[in-house]
């Protein structure tokens, strides 16, 4: 493809430029020479850098409290719409991860790295069909030294991915010791939420080589929507309820006088915990009305899943000569996540839902309380009265990194092979289709009736009745589907048992990378040396769906079903940088990557980087960066399917819960473009007093050709009766939705801007150290060119119903640290700014404002203890606010706040 160039880079780099990194966090600093994130080419530090870098330490991370990885991503007011709270509406298959975003611009656009190597990508996607880094399953944070987040485009050097920025968790080197870590935490709000922590960090230097194993188990219980319920009960109602409605048939024994294809209400809903949606009152009897009867299903789902989790990894280092060292890696990590579903989806395949009457002999249903008439059930098989069905997910990874590298001359090689494998496997409960229609028509063959069934075939020879070795019901065996199952005529549980089964989708994702680079001093300039690095990158991703033999035969009554697929994706690229000292005041940072990913596959790709940074005194300095990048489809987004489960507004009827389904390619890979990027920074910064810094940062990010998983609800907004919709009979008009088919298309582009600002200030008194500090990020603008929706001005908006993030536009965290002697303490102020809601007309969705407080006491100062012995006692948000209410499923904005409400937590840190 072309080089990307542009005439506005030399009027950027001499502008001036970006600010160095923001210090909401203290940033480490060492008298040797070391690779910093962004660079191949050793710096003195990382204030040497002409990108924008943000350090987060390990004391830094102790400070704000955190027990995993996203309690430190979600305080990132560059991290915006990441999906760290999972829930059943937005959040299907991805339960027990976690994920970043910065800027917005989608948790597949940021490159995670452990210690500056590539991580395999979680097998099950988003609802958005993107495969994300799991940053839970990355490492054990007590064995995290440092996080180091460029925060501009890194293509250049790191591939091609890396269009946001990138993320680098950098573990300890070198520790010797023993280190115990334990925490608990306590839901202080409603609900009986807990959760255990243990970390243990075990280190050996032997002089020439060192030896460190790291492991952390985390246990939590749940938190449920029954015991915190957020959301208003129409929030959560569908209009597909047991008890449930009937739709009236021309076919066998019609209701007398009323016309084919109107739904009456089961005369016992409201009796039985359902909600009467009447559309007239005037029906025949028994009915109490012509329309549906809802279901509150907001009780049955988890705020927080139960939860545990396993993490570990070893790490080892030796020195084969003074001047090479051999570096090796290995990590594991094992999670198991369970969450709720309401007692069972909404049966969507009306086709198989016929209540046979005495047109249809010994099928006919003893139960119909509408008498001897033909209907079609509307509804689903357990709702009312039901207990949670389970969700469970289950994520193994492995990875193996392996380095030999040294120095040579005035520079540094280092050749490496990284290996990855992700095992996801999502089990989820449904109604299987044919077992439903058999129980309807106790377990007798339904012949075909045009119009109204393709038949079922209710004998041994149909394998979704007897997939797992079930036995088939004795014939005269009936499910009863009516309010009456609630009193009278109740249902037998096996009955209700044998109808369930569960969908099984087993995601393996691999990834191999062979990498290497050499740098070295080139030629002196009259102000120093000229640097360059030149390297190589080879890697292979491959992902691969099995699913359960019911999916395979589209088997089940929502989720419908599934197809196996695999695919891969493999990539050669070529990099250089130049370091180039204009002048003691001045150094250019020159980049450019070619990267190739075959001409089926996205084609190949040259992106440069340019950066300069500008140091007029000794305390300010200015910075500033150009460069491009490019992103080829997924090997999910070319081959991959899924049915995910999604909240829409419908424009002809109400709020629905509904499937939606992206169906795999038919004969190959789907013909999408690849994304492409330009990104430039300006700002500067300033100590004008001894302790005392200020940062500030003018980013743009420029995306165009995003692939995007097209939006059910710009779908339906652009066109409500679009054929992708499958709605059900009605004499209502257009029926209710009971699907949506999307796919995979190239979005016209995402145009974000904003600023970054921060200010620390150490000062040293009497009464010991005290930091007052600030950061903050306000987007300027988000703009978004959507295929349905055309133009939309995203910034400070939800973005539900388009494919942005959700973009608030002013997020700061602001902080007072205070330490001395064996004491030491804290409180941040973290603000997230109102924003409107697309999904309800642009009503105000409040700011949220919370509190977290800390206090840690070094015992061992008072014991004559040599090593640290360390308890904490903290809370965050304090004042136990709830996150700003959404009239949507679940009640609030899952992607932007927390919905835990005050949280008590214990520690000790102990070195042995």
């Amino acid at each position: 493809m072309k080089l990307h160039y542009a005439a506005r880079v030399s009027a950027i780099a001499l502008a001036a430029a970006i600010a160095a990194p923001q210090h909401a966090m203290a940033q480490t600093s060492t008298d040797d020479v070391i690779i910093v994130t962004g660079s191949f080419i050793k710096k003195k530090n990382q204030s040497d850098l002409p990108s924008p870098l943000q350090t987060i330490g390990a004391s830094n991370i102790k400070d704000i409290g955190a027990q995993n990885i996203a309690d430190i991503t979600q305080t990132l007011t560059i991290n915006t719409g990441a999906q760290n709270n999972p829930d059943a509406f937005t959040q299907n298959a991805t339960t027990g991860t976690s994920n970043i975003n910065l800027r917005g611009l989608g948790v597949g656009s940021t490159l995670v790295l452990l210690n500056g190597k590539r991580q395999v990508l979680t097998g099950s996607p988003t609802n958005d069909g993107i495969n994300f880094v799991d940053t839970s399953s990355l490492v054990p944070l007590i064995a995290i030294d440092r996080v180091e987040i460029l925060k501009d485009g890194a293509s250049a050097l790191y591939g091609s991915d890396a269009v946001a920025g990138v993320v680098n968790f950098i573990t300890r080197e070198n520790f010797d010791g023993i280190l115990f870590s334990g925490d608990y935490v306590s839901h202080q709000s409603q609900g009986n939420y807990d959760e255990f922590n243990i970390q243990g960090l075990i280190g050996k230097d032997f002089g020439r080589g060192s030896i460190m194993i790291a492991a952390s188990y985390l246990e939590r219980t749940a938190l449920t929507t029954a015991e915190r319920r957020l959301s208003r009960p129409q929030d959560d109602t569908s209009a597909l309820g047991n008890p449930g409605a009937f739709f009236t048939t021309a076919a066998g024994v019609p209701v007398p006088g009323v016309p084919a294809g109107t739904p009456l209400i089961d005369p016992g809903c409201a009796s039985a915990g359902g909600f009467p949606l009447q559309a007239s009152a005037t029906a025949p009897p028994p009915s109490s009305g012509i329309g549906f009867c809802g279901f509150d299903f907001g009780n049955f789902f988890n705020l927080v899943p139960e939860e545990k989790r396993f993490v570990g990894m070893v790490r080892t280092e030796y020195d084969l000569t003074d001047n090479i060292r051999w570096k090796t890696e290995v990590g594991y990590a094992n999670n198991e996540a369970v969450r709720g579903n309401s007692p069972t989806f909404p049966f969507l395949q009306l086709g198989s839902a016929v209540i046979p009457s005495s047109a249809f002999g010994p099928l006919q249903n003893p139960f119909n309380v509408f008498g001897d008439t033909t209907l079609l059930f509307f509804g689903r098989a357990s709702g009312n009265g039901g207990t949670v069905s389970p969700n469970l997910t289950t994520s193994e990874t492995w990875r193996l990194s392996s380095s030999v590298g040294g120095d040579v001359g005035t520079g540094a090689w280092e050749v490496s092979l990284t290996l990855g494998s992700n095992n996801f496997v999502v089990s989820t409960e449904d109604t299987v289709t044919d077992r439903f229609q058999c129980g309807l028509s106790g377990f007798r063959s339904v012949p075909t009736v045009p119009g109204l069934t393709a038949g079922t075939n209710c004998t041994n020879t149909n394998p979704d009745l007897t997939t797992g070795g079930l036995t088939i019901p004795a014939p005269g065996t009936f499910f009863n589907p009516f309010s009456t199952s609630f009193s009278t005529s109740p249902n037998d549980p096996a009955l209700l048992s044998y109808m369930i089964g569960t969908q099984v989708r087993d995601y393996k994702s691999d990834m191999a990378v062979v990498e290497g680079y050499v740098s070295q001093e080139i030629f002196d300039l009259p102000a120093g040396p000229v640097s360059i690095a030149v390297g190589g990158q080879y890697r292979d991703n491959n992902l691969s769906q099995t699913v359960d033999e019911l999916s395979a035969n589209d088997g089940f009554a929502f989720l419908v079903g599934g197809r196996d697929f695999s695919g891969s994706q493999d990539v050669f690229a070529v990099f250089g940088e130049a370091s180039v000292p204009l002048a003691e005041w001045a150094d250019l940072q020159l980049a450019v990557r070619y990267e190739d990913y075959g001409a089926s596959e996205g084609g190949s790709t040259t992106d440069p980087k340019i950066a300069l940074l500008l140091r007029p005194t000794d305390t300010f300095s200015m910075r500033a960066s150009f460069s491009t990048s490019f992103r080829a489809p997924s090997v999910f987004q070319q081959f991959g399917e899924s049915t995910t489960l999604q909240q829409v507004v419908d424009p002809l009827n109400s709020v629905a819960f509904i499937a939606v389904r992206t169906l795999a390619p038919a004969g190959g890979a789907r013909p999408i473009l690849p994304e492409e990027s330009e990104a430039y920074n300006i700002g500067a910064s300033w100590q004008p007093l001894p302790g005392l810094r200020l940062d500030v940062d003018y980013f743009n990010f420029d995306f165009t050709n995003v692939i995007i998983s097209t939006s059910p609800q710009a779908i339906l907004n652009a066109n409500p009766n679009d054929p992708a919709i499958i709605r059900a009979p009605s004499a209502m008009g257009d029926g209710v939705i009971l699907q949506i088919n999307n796919d995979f298309v190239n979005a016209s582009s995402v145009e974000t801007s904003g600023l970054d600002f921060s200010a620390r200030y150490d000062i040293d008194t009497s009464l010991g150290t005290i930091s007052p500090s600030f950061n903050g990020t306000y987007v300027l603008n988000y703009d978004l060119v959507d295929p349905q929706a055309g133009a939309i001005d995203g910034e400070g908006v939800r973005n539900f119903t388009n494919f942005g993030s959700p973009t608030p536009q002013l997020r700061f965290n602001a902080g007072l640290e205070w330490s001395s002697g064996a004491h030491s303490a804290n409180v941040f102020v973290r603000h997230i700014g109102s924003y409107l809601d697309d999904q309800n007309g642009l009503i105000d969705i409040g700011s949220d404002t919370r509190i977290d407080l800390q206090y840690s006491l070094a015992v061992n100062e008072f014991i004559n203890r040599d090593k640290a012995a360390i308890l904490t006692v903290g809370g965050r948000n304090i004042t136990g606010e709830k996150p700003p209410q959404v009239f949507t499923n679940g009640g609030f904005d899952s992607r932007v706040h927390d919905p835990r409400g005050a949280l008590l937590y214990f520690g000790l840190d102990l070195e042995l």
